[in-house]
């Protein structure tokens, strides 16, 4: 099995080579867009049954609005229409024929023209909120909870497959409600969920933040988002909450009646996190030798490989390797019995790195005599060796380890890489020597924001939920500041 590039030599090959070779996804015949194999895909599966249960613990459902959306729906709301239309696809005809000097070839039928041209959904704000208008008269039908699962289409020049496709699958919440005040809460509470899914479930540490104004949503009145740190140094989005005051609703003149009798326009939000999620999940646990997965996502957590000498010691494995798989299976856990004779040990142990597999148990007959089995776990690459008497209590318990240790290997990794820095000079040496986050104060410009982006590619990443105000300066104008904000190379 071909060794992956290391990630010292050269990162962005090193996690090329592993989404392809690790048979999570690989390009398709259309340009910028990926085909999930099904290894990747039961991963995300994962990802989005664990969103799915905490999104309706909280009263939120599920439906889904059409892939097309009228134009003119999409000019309603201008600043969400100027921030998505360099990205938008758009469908002009309806009908193909057939070449009149070449039949064989099929051409658009200039007949076929659309009325009104569509545009493929890059978010879904304007038919929703179009569609909201037929829901929505009473404080009675308020708040409405919906959640999207769905694809969308973002016309990118430069495609990474998971961090950036022009087509990818995510889920997407709107709601609707009588106050600001209660719509304010939504956002909030969603970014916690978002949060606490991404540490506790993925085991990646975040910050909590507001994006600055030119960083927000095109169409919000406040962008909240959560922010990862890569092993490279650079930041990641791994997801956002925003809350669109009454912008969707005045721009589709969406009313309604309050409980005083007195007409309204309701407030809004929308939520989502993407595919991105699993270029998150790599470039934050992942080694040279392959996919470092927590448990919580494991689609296989863990794998049992007989190491035997002829059918004999194979039946004899066999016997005891599917008593502990069957109990394993009994306490929740994904388990694989791996006995196929066409692959050697060593090829299975190979393949069960790269794929991130957390546990491997190795039973040979030398285990099959002394009542023993072989652990290894794929986040340290430890082995040790445990008597078969409950190694499934064992087994059990070492995932839950696993899991609190990648966690933790992350958030002393993040820690250790937020700088905070005094000067403009200072700043540029740490983002190109250390990379990470970079708390530094900021005169509160935007004019200043792009300034630093266009001369050194890092941006704000956040204004983080739980600053300390702290009075200073400017690192590049000298101008007061009442606080520092999180700077980085961001994907």
């Amino acid at each position: 099995m071909a060794k992956l590039t290391s990630r010292a030599e050269d990162y962005s090959k090193w996690y090329n080579e592993l989404v392809v070779k690790a048979d999570l996804a690989e390009n398709s015949g259309v340009r910028g867009c990926m085909v999930i194999k099904p290894y990747g895909y039961a991963i995300w599966e994962k990802m989005r049954d664990e969103m799915d249960r905490k999104f309706k613990e909280t009263g939120h459902q599920n439906a889904y609005f059409p892939i097309f959306i009228p134009k003119s729906y999409f000019e309603a709301e201008e600043q969400n229409a100027e921030g998505f239309a360099k990205e938008c696809a758009v469908v002009t005809h309806y009908r193909l024929k057939a070449d009149p000097d070449n039949p064989k070839k099929l051409i658009v039928d200039p007949d076929a023209k659309l009325e009104e041209e569509l545009i493929v959904r890059p978010t879904s704000e304007a038919i929703i909120w179009s569609t909201y208008k037929n829901w929505i008269q009473s404080y009675r039908d308020l708040p409405i909870l919906i959640n999207q699962w769905a694809n969308v289409v973002r016309w990118e020049m430069r495609t990474r497959l998971f961090l950036r496709t022009t087509e990818f699958l995510w889920q997407e919440g709107h709601t609707a409600h009588a106050t600001k005040t209660e719509a304010i809460e939504e956002t909030e509470q969603m970014l916690d969920i978002y949060a606490e899914f991404a540490e506790k479930f993925m085991a990646i540490p975040v910050i909590r933040g507001i994006k600055t104004a030119s960083e927000r949503f095109a169409g919000a009145d406040e962008t909240y988002c959560i922010e990862a740190l890569m092993q490279d140094g650079k930041a990641l989005q791994a997801g956002t909450s925003h809350f669109l005051g009454q912008n969707f609703s005045k721009a589709f003149d969406v009313k309604f009646t309050n409980n005083e009798g007195k007409i309204e326009y309701p407030w809004a939000t929308s939520w989502g996190t993407s595919t991105r999620l699993m270029g998150a999940l790599i470039m934050t646990h992942s080694d040279d030798q392959g996919l470092v997965l927590p448990p919580t996502l494991a689609p296989i957590q863990v794998v049992i490989v007989p190491i035997f000498k002829g059918e004999e010691q194979l039946k004899q494995i066999d016997e005891v390797a599917i008593r502990i798989q069957d109990k394993l299976k009994a306490s929740g856990i994904s388990v694989k019995y791996d006995n196929r004779t066409e692959y050697k040990p060593g090829w299975k142990f190979a393949e069960y790195e790269l794929k991130g597999v957390p546990v491997r148990v190795a039973i040979g007959a030398r285990d099959l005599e002394n009542g023993t089995v072989e652990i290894a776990r794929r986040d340290n690459l430890s082995k040790e060796t445990q008597p078969l008497e409950n190694v499934e209590k064992y087994i059990e318990d070492l995932l839950n380890t696993i899991q609190r240790d990648i966690y933790k290997k992350a958030l002393d990794f993040r820690d250790s890489h937020i700088t905070q820095v005094e000067s403009y000079e200072e700043f540029k040496k740490v983002l190109e020597e250390k990379g990470g986050f970079i708390a530094a104060h900021w005169d509160g410009t935007p004019e200043e924001e792009e300034q630093i982006k266009n001369e050194t590619k890092a941006t704000i990443r956040c204004i983080p939920l739980n600053n300390v105000m702290e009075d200073g300066v400017s690192m590049v104008s000298g101008k007061p500041s009442a606080q520092r904000v999180i700077f980085a190379k961001a994907y």
